[in-house]
């Protein structure tokens, strides 16, 4: 069951004067500076000396850097985001030793995300109005909805996107988010690029296909991108800054739809079956990489986990070897081959099948089964007379 209060962020943007985009601007290359002199001292103490630097070690030389000259204008910035600065590098480290993440890489002046972290002694948030540390006036935020009724934000993220556009993010703790009430409801779920799902109830949801919608006009402005002199050139700026809209558009149409959708299965099933796919592998088919990329299978996988998490719901993922579309879901019975492009087939039992409905309704048999007895799901080499088909072995398992 969800907790009580679950922790939300709030995400919203601002124009900035011009003093408040310079002063976060500044503050933005003064946080990316100390994470990177603070890698390059512990990535050096390992190499030449074996020792390794924690963050306790780090937290102390941005004292030290600011009393060079080279490095005096950090004393222009708040202190705070450039300590939270090291602390996400110690996150990077940890994830890495926990062979959960590669080395920590450097930040990137064009490429990295610009972002600075205040902590509550670092900025005023009163009445709905937003000061960070060394901003003379109030952000002039755009609240496009509330923060939840006595809600304070126990950190502030500044941030600019590639596209230029001004955010602000606030974490708070939302009562509003409770767990939904129990219902005998569940949905297998079938990922695809003709439709974008298929629901063992047998509705199709189109795939809105956003990045191809746009695509002439991102073709047209890279175009424009690479006739520009490469350089710091303003030119080139604008250039790119217009490839960023686009693609910032395609991604705010993507995620608002994918939003809708998982908030949908959630409130409408209490169990979620879905197949467990590996995009990072599919997305090395050269023909379908695009394609993939633009169905954001992976992001609508996370959307779906965390707000079952939220409300009270289940999801289960079913084996990716599991063969939902080569199991007729009627009689059980495998087929031994199945092509990509075979869209429809009838089986020896007699009933027509479509193959993304057909393969729903196999993995929610599946993970029924799978969260009833526990059991691991695994294709069927063969099934030959005699043998229990795999639908009738995962009925078998059930208590």
């Amino acid at each position: 069951m969800t907790s009580p209060h679950v922790k939300r962020v709030f995400k919203y943007r601002f124009p900035p004067t011009e003093a408040q985009a310079a002063e976060l601007s500044r503050t933005f290359g003064c946080v990316r500076k100390v994470y990177n002199l603070a890698l390059a001292a512990r990535t050096e103490a390992w190499t030449l000396r074996s020792e390794r630097v924690n963050y306790h070690a780090t937290s102390a030389m941005p004292t030290a850097w600011k009393k060079t000259e080279e490095l005096a204008y950090l004393n222009d910035v708040s202190s705070v985001p450039l300590q939270q600065a090291l602390r996400h590098l110690q996150t990077a480290f940890t994830n890495f030793f926990g062979k959960r993440a590669k080395y920590p890489r450097f930040k990137s002046r064009k490429k990295s995300r610009r972002s600075a972290e205040y902590t509550t002694s670092a900025f005023r948030f009163r009445d709905g109005n937003l000061t960070p540390a060394k901003v003379a006036d109030p952000l002039d935020i755009v609240w496009s909805r509330p923060l939840p009724e006595g809600a304070t934000p126990s950190t502030v993220i500044a941030s600019q996107d590639p596209a230029g556009r001004w955010f602000v993010s606030l974490p708070c703790e939302d009562p509003a988010v409770v767990p939904l009430p129990a219902i005998d409801a569940a949905v297998g779920v079938d990922a695809g690029l003709d439709h974008l799902l298929a629901l063992s109830t047998g509705e199709k949801i189109a795939n809105p296909r956003h990045e191809r919608r746009d695509r002439t006009r991102l073709a047209k402005a890279r175009r424009e991108l690479s006739r520009e002199a490469k350089g710091d050139g303003a030119n080139r700026a604008k250039a790119r800054r217009k490839v960023a809209r686009i693609h910032a558009r395609i991604a705010d149409r993507r995620r608002d739809h994918l939003h809708k959708l998982t908030t949908r299965l959630v409130r409408e099933n209490q169990t979620i079956v879905s197949e467990d796919l590996t995009v990072r592998n599919l997305l090395k088919n050269g023909r379908l990489a695009r394609a993939i990329s633009d169905a954001a299978w992976r992001e609508f996988r996370s959307m779906l986990e965390y707000k079952a998490q939220w409300y009270g719901r289940e999801v289960i993922v079913v084996d990716r070897w599991f063969p939902s579309s080569k199991l007729c879901s009627a009689c059980g019975r495998l087929q031994e081959k199945m092509p990509l492009h075979v869209r429809t087939w009838t089986y020896a039992c007699g009933v027509t099948h479509d193959r993304d409905v057909n393969a729903a309704r196999n993995t929610l048999a599946a993970g029924l089964a799978v969260s009833a007895c526990g059991a691991g799901v695994r294709p069927q080499r063969s099934t030959p007379g005699g043998q229990p088909t795999m639908k009738q072995e995962l009925l078998r398992r059930e208590p």
